[in-house]
């Protein structure tokens, strides 16, 4: 994966960490990066960035009704 280095101005009340996550969730949820891309972001290993994404109420799997359908074989 190519990287950039990117600076933003942000209020006090927001952490280097908090962003990082924040981007990486979001992402994540765009389809822009993997499980794996996105938990190096947040700089958080695959598991913890699974049980936070559930917090959020973000999906771990992108299926649609049909895919899931075909992928398990019913």
């Amino acid at each position: 994966m190519n990287t950039q280095i990117i600076n933003l101005n942000l209020p006090n009340q927001i952490s280097e960490n908090e962003i990082k996550l924040l981007l990486a969730i979001k992402m994540y949820e765009l389809n822009k990066v993997t499980l794996g891309q996105a938990s190096k972001i947040a700089g958080l290993s695959k598991a913890t960035f699974i049980e936070i994404l559930g917090k959020y109420k973000v999906p771990i799997f992108n299926y649609s009704p049909e895919e899931l359908r075909e992928e398990l074989g019913l």
